[in-house]
């Protein structure tokens, strides 16, 4: 989170957490449906007053007002983080963001997604997403870690290095799998559809295939050179044995 936002007033993050999830979600019908009935809104709202206590060492107070959130929204968002302009948390459910966690500016989180740490360390122990970047359902992104400039991380990813800007990254670990062309803007902002992400799995299981075909086709090729090899004359019956073994010995 940037100086500018830090200086923003309390009303215009709100605000524009508010139209943000208004303009990027089309289930949403109006401001104030998104304001009363979203509870990723009423989340990220109330981090941003707790966070405030926080950056003015009211830290039970800020602890505090965090556990009401956790209660009202099913998010779970330390009042430490820094959380960036415009921030998104679709459907608001089980979504946990630790205390060293940096959030860049329009970057909208799916249920289920954890910006964890993997250490015990009290220093920098959590992810920074930086702007525009999208994390899928269920997705980790754990550990002192950057996911780059829109980004992308599909769902049930678990992210445990750094990912460079315009990248998709899908697995567990998560591998980088697709990078956004120079130029290229999606008009509506999200651009998370999942069957159009490659499937890493699904290519290996092919050339996996392709590999075995290739190996039965040449066994199948050897075996038929052996029967070749090993032609018998029909009128000389120990010829004909030796042969026989000869081949059921190449097959």
């Amino acid at each position: 989170m940037n100086s500018a936002t830090a200086n923003k007033s309390l009303w215009q993050q709100i605000t524009g957490d508010i139209n943000c999830v208004f303009e990027r979600d089309p289930a949403a019908r109006t401001r104030f449906e998104v304001a009363v009935t979203y509870p990723g809104v009423h989340a990220v709202t109330i981090h941003r007053v707790s966070h405030r206590l926080w950056r003015n060492n009211w830290r039970l107070a800020a602890r505090w007002l965090s556990a009401i959130g956790r209660f009202i929204s099913n998010v779970d968002i330390h009042p430490g983080a820094r959380i960036g302009e415009r921030f998104f948390i679709d459907h608001g459910a089980c979504v946990v963001i630790g205390e060293t966690a940096i959030v860049g500016n329009d970057v909208t989180l799916y249920h289920g997604v954890t910006l964890g740490g993997t250490s015990w360390n009290k220093g920098k122990r959590h992810p920074t997403l930086d702007d525009g970047v999208l994390v899928g359902a269920g997705a980790k992104v754990l550990g002192n870690i950057t996911i780059g400039k829109n980004a992308r991380v599909g769902a049930n990813s678990v992210v445990v290095q750094d990912v460079p800007d315009g990248c998709t990254v899908v697995g567990i670990p998560g591998k980088v799998v697709k990078v956004r062309e120079a130029g290229q803007v999606n008009p509506y902002g999200i651009d998370l559809d999942h069957h159009l992400i490659p499937d890493p799995v699904s290519k290996v299981m092919g050339c996996l295939m392709e590999r075995i075909d290739a190996l039965e086709a040449a066994l199948g090729a050897k075996a038929l050179t052996a029967q070749a090899d090993f032609q018998c004359d029909p009128d000389n019956e120990i010829c004909e044995s030796d042969c026989k073994s000869a081949v059921a010995a190449n097959q």
